[in-house]
C-alpha cells in the first residue's frame, strides 16, 4: 500500500488486496437485494448519470425536494445495516471510535460520471468521509473550497481508499469519467465506490 496526499486528501493505494475487495462485493449483494439501487434525480429534475442506494442509519437521496439524508429507501424499507467489513475499512483508515451513519453506494456504469460537489449535508464536518473504489478506475478530480479554479487529478484503482478529513473535507471533487472494463472485479463491468459518512 502507499499513500499520497493531493490537496489534503488522503489516498491510500492498494488498501484493499484482491481477495478483500472480493469479499466485499459479496457482502454488498445483500444490501443491494435489501435496497436497490435507483437513479437519483437533481433539484432540477435531471436523472443522475450514477445509479446508487445506502446502508446505514441513513441514506442519501437527491429530488426535487433537495439534496438530504433520509431513514428509509425511496421505496419505504428501512436501510440495510453497514457490514461489517465495511466498518473495519472505517476503522482502519480513520482510527476513530465513532462509527459512521452512512455508507452510500453508488455505481459507475459505462459513460457515468459525477460532477464536482461538496459532501455537506451532515451535521459535524469535523469527521471525515471515507471513499472506497471497487471494480473499473474512475479518473478523481479534486478541486477547492470555492467552486473554479485550478484542480487536480488522479486515477483511483480497485482497492484505493481516499480520506476526505481536514482541509480536504469540504473541497470540491468529482469523478470525471470511467475506464469502463479496465477491472474484473465486477462480471458486467462498472465501478462501485462506497462513501461512509457521520450524519448526525
Amino acid at each position: 500500500m502507499t499513500r499520497i496526499t493531493i490537496r489534503g486528501f488522503d489516498i491510500h493505494k492498494g488498501y484493499l488486496d484482491t481477495s478483500a475487495q472480493t469479499r466485499l462485493i459479496e457482502v454488498l449483494r445483500p444490501v443491494l437485494k435489501s435496497a436497490p439501487l435507483f437513479r437519483p434525480t437533481t433539484t432540477r429534475g435531471q436523472e443522475m448519470s450514477v445509479r446508487m442506494t445506502s446502508a446505514g442509519t441513513h441514506g442519501w437521496v437527491s429530488d426535487r425536494l433537495g439534496y438530504r439524508y433520509e431513514q428509509a429507501h425511496p421505496r419505504g424499507s428501512d436501510w440495510p445495516a453497514i457490514p461489517d467489513e465495511v466498518l473495519d475499512i472505517w476503522r482502519g483508515a480513520t482510527g476513530l471510535e465513532r462509527m459512521p451513519d452512512s455508507c452510500l453506494v453508488n455505481y459507475y456504469g459505462e459513460g457515468a460520471r459525477m460532477g464536482m460537489h461538496q459532501d455537506r449535508d451532515e451535521a459535524d464536518f469535523s469527521y471525515p468521509v471515507v471513499s472506497v473504489s471497487l471494480g473499473d478506475d474512475a479518473l478523481f478530480r479534486m478541486g477547492n473550497d470555492i467552486r473554479g479554479g485550478k484542480t487536480e487529478s488522479v486515477w483511483l484503482n480497485s482497492g484505493d481508499v481516499v480520506v476526505m478529513g481536514g482541509d480536504a473535507r469540504l473541497r470540491y471533487h468529482g469523478v470525471d469519467r470511467i475506464r469502463f472494463g479496465s477491472s474484473r472485479l465486477l462480471p458486467k463491468g462498472g465501478r462501485i465506490n462506497l462513501t461512509l459518512r457521520v450524519v448526525i
